[in-house]
């Protein structure tokens, strides 16, 4: 018998695998939530699949998602960054990752890690939300309005309540499989 899985992914084999083995599952490295933070920031206005087709690229790109190499980035490494065709190329993006790499090193240096902050938001926990269908999931909560608010303060670029709730999701702040999904976890 197939697994039962959130019908967002159901049509894109790295969507099944991005899925089963990422999606929703806590993350407290803060090198790989500086990834997912630059990823969705990437994403907005377009699909995740498009992310995550060039997620590698990026990787390059972006020196491993180091932000302490992404912030010493100047004008003549935007300008390759600009013609990098494995990447997505929008120079507010782009200039907006460095900045970020910025922003990220200070929250580190006042909170110890970026971990601390962010789980903060949800106090240290998953926050395992119910929801029967894709269609009752919502865009932004009050805690990614905190998050974004609190981000914007801190001089983060590309940071609104949508993209923070779709950071909280990837990295296992929030649950919102579906309720029949195999990866659910249970309150």
């Amino acid at each position: 018998m197939d697994k039962i899985r959130c019908a967002w992914c159901l049509k894109e084999p790295l969507y099944i695998d991005y899925h089963d083995r990422e999606w929703g599952t806590p993350v407290h490295d803060d090198r790989k939530l500086f990834e997912f933070l630059i990823l969705e920031s990437f994403q907005a206005g377009l699909s995740w699949l498009t992310v995550l087709k060039k997620r590698e690229n990026f990787r390059k790109a972006f020196a491993g998602f180091d932000p302490k190499k992404i912030a010493l980035f100047d004008r003549r490494k935007i300008e390759r960054l600009m013609a990098d065709e494995g990447i997505i190329r929008n120079r507010l993006k782009i200039e907006a990752a460095v900045n970020n790499a910025r922003c990220f090193l200070a929250i580190q240096k006042e909170f110890g890690t970026f971990d601390s902050y962010v789980w903060g938001f949800v106090k240290g926990k998953t926050k395992v939300n119910s929801r029967k269908s894709l269609s009752k999931i919502p865009a932004f909560t009050p805690e990614s309005d905190a998050m974004s608010k609190d981000m914007g303060k801190r001089g983060f670029k590309f940071r609104g309540s949508t993209i923070c709730y779709a950071f909280m999701q990837a990295t296992g702040m929030v649950d919102d499989h579906i309720d029949d999904c195999w990866r659910k976890r249970k309150k």
